[in-house]
């Protein structure tokens, strides 16, 4: 049935210009990128019944956030297990059905919100959507790859750039749409204007003659909604959070881009080279590990080189989601009480959008810069400077600590500006260096394949940010607690230091709270927090240094063998064969 578009009827004639099939490319990324702005789903998600303040029946926060997790593992997986598929079927039928997975992920998690289903939407968003982002991920890579023989990393950063800068798109879009659908649960009047009771931990009152489930709005509350409201009660259920409406107008226009994007795929014909180009000499494509031969999807996985690239990827990721995890958390915690002035909401916003920016610049950047220094010294790049960013962070928050001033603010953000593009720029090289290291004719699959280390990054990375940062707050707790005087801690807090993991458990004790008690001249740890993450980071940076090093061009009995046969080994590239006259 869907026979046509396999990559046999989609090649292109001579004289196509290539120049055609990036902005496709830049497109489907763009839709699969704004998965980066999960988050600014996660408020109307939580108020579904309440709309302007969480009911008992909404679901929990925690419920909510590992839908975007569930999404990064399937891209993995589904870019994986399709990699294969891809080389044969080509890139326009994988990417008309990613557009298939990523819009219908959206339409059935609209349906599972207005149904209040958990379920679908992690079926939806979750599953189906992330087979959608693996294989509208891959779909670009070996074609451009192909059809830009002289510039790989170019190439591929063209397309890889659209994913970063999805989300910088998508963010404004999805906050206007759920302001378009918003709408405002039915008002009843002032806080306390209306008699209340409890029943079951939810808050009825009397309209009418009967008496309904209604919900709180505070001064917090009325500022976070996208439309003018007053504070006071409202019924729960009688409103619309937008959330709904906005995943149903996204998946159509999703569906409908990359569809439009798919049917703009075309592949070049066997042979096919650029005009005016001709293949590096053996001698200069080895100065740059650049193989003249192919290897065979299967036959990577029993190379070293994959596993070694694996970890390359795994622990430039890990380090990357590191700091984007808790890159605002961080900002605000370090420098927003000791430079207060300077760093308030409006600053952390704009830092967030700086991000964005430079997440998607380096990935044309790097990958760009890898044509002329080579993959293996731009990874070099990345970690040696990265380890070097990392160790920096600590001594900023350190020295603002003793010395606030807006020097240690400077270098904290460049530093993790930095750290951002070369956390893009890793995603954007590693299809050239896979295409440099197994050559260009299974390169897709490949790449596929080794992106399961991006799962592994999006479960280890978060993961390790928030169990490291737990134990370097409890262990600040324990230390700010041990010098304060304990007649004032049972003062404020009304229990003994004895009781300090239960009041922290708790949240009664913080930080914040200990340092109004403490003696005078007590350093504040907050800055330090983020510390030991900084520096766990930084030694994975240098793990994925020395696998980085370790990389050597793939041993000839991995190599295929040319279709002529007689045991003779596939000698150049699929893109760099003498054109047919």
């Amino acid at each position: 049935m869907f026979d046509w578009l396999k990559k046999e009827h989609i090649v292109a004639e001579d004289g196509f210009n290539r120049w055609k099939v990036p902005p496709a490319s830049i497109a489907i990324h763009l839709c699969i990128g704004s998965v980066y702005a999960w988050s600014i789903f996660n408020p109307p998600l939580i108020k579904q019944f309440g709309v302007v303040a969480a009911a008992p029946g909404d679901w929990s926060l925690s419920s909510v956030v590992w839908i975007f997790s569930v999404a990064i593992v399937f891209l993995g997986l589904s870019a994986a297990f399709a990699g294969k598929w891809l080389e044969e079927v080509g890139p326009r039928m994988v990417g008309v059905v990613a557009a298939l997975c990523w819009g219908g992920g959206f339409l059935i998690g609209g349906l599972g919100i207005m149904t209040h289903q958990l379920w679908l939407l992690y079926l939806g968003y979750g599953v189906l959507g992330g087979c959608g982002l693996g294989l509208g991920y891959v779909s670009p890579v070996s074609t451009l790859i192909r059809w830009f023989p002289d510039r790989r990393g170019m190439a591929t950063g063209m397309a890889i750039m659209g994913f970063g800068g999805g989300a910088m798109i998508a963010t404004p879009i999805k906050e206007w749409l759920l302001g378009v659908f918003y709408k405002a649960p039915d008002y009843l009047g002032p806080l306390g204007s209306i008699d209340l009771v409890t029943e079951g931990g939810r808050r009825l009152a009397e309209v009418n003659g009967q008496l309904v489930e209604v919900v709180l709005a505070g001064a917090k509350e009325v500022a976070a909604a996208p439309v003018a409201l007053q504070e006071g009660i409202y019924v729960a259920g009688t409103g619309n959070t937008g959330a709904a409406g906005t995943f149903f107008t996204l998946g159509i226009v999703y569906l409908v881009v990359m569809i439009i994007a798919a049917f703009s795929y075309r592949v070049p014909r066997e042979g096919w080279r650029p005009a005016g180009w001709t293949p590096p000499t053996a001698d200069a494509a080895s100065r740059k590990m650049i193989t003249q031969n192919n290897v065979h999807i299967d036959q990577a996985l029993k190379t070293p080189q994959f596993y070694l690239l694996w970890i390359v990827l795994c622990f430039n990721v890990t380090a990357g989601i590191g700091v984007i995890g808790v890159a605002k958390t961080m900002m605000s915690e370090i420098f927003g009480t000791t430079l207060p002035l300077i760093v308030n909401s409006a600053f952390a916003a704009t830092y967030v959008f700086m991000i964005s920016v430079f997440n998607m610049v380096g990935r044309f950047f790097w990958a760009s810069t890898s044509d002329y220094i080579g993959r293996k010294n731009t990874y070099h790049c990345f970690f040696v400077l990265g380890t070097l960013l990392y160790l920096s962070i600590p001594f900023a928050a350190a020295q603002v600590s003793v010395d606030p001033a807006v020097t240690w603010l400077v270098m904290f953000y460049g530093a993790t500006m930095i750290i951002f593009t070369m956390y893009g720029g890793g995603f954007a090289t590693i299809p050239a260096y896979l295409a440099d290291i197994f050559g260009t004719k299974y390169v897709g699959g490949i790449h596929g394949r080794l992106l399961t280390a991006w799962s592994t990054a999006g479960v280890l990375g978060p993961l390790a940010i928030t169990e490291l940062r737990n134990m370097s707050l409890n262990s600040a707790l324990r230390d700010l607690a041990s010098k304060v005087d304990p007649q004032a801690f049972a003062q404020k807090f009304g229990a003994g230091i004895d009781q300090l993991d239960q009041l922290v458990a708790a949240k009664t004790v913080t930080v914040a709270q200990l340092m109004e008690i403490a003696p005078a001249g007590t350093v504040d740890p907050t800055p330090s927090l983020y510390n030991t993450t900084m520096y766990a980071m930084a030694a994975l940076l240098v793990i994925a240094l020395v696998a980085n090093a370790l990389v050597r061009p793939v041993d000839a009995r991995h190599h295929m063998e040319s279709a002529a046969g007689a045991g003779a080994k596939d000698a150049s590239p699929e893109g760099a064969q003498p054109a047919k006259a």
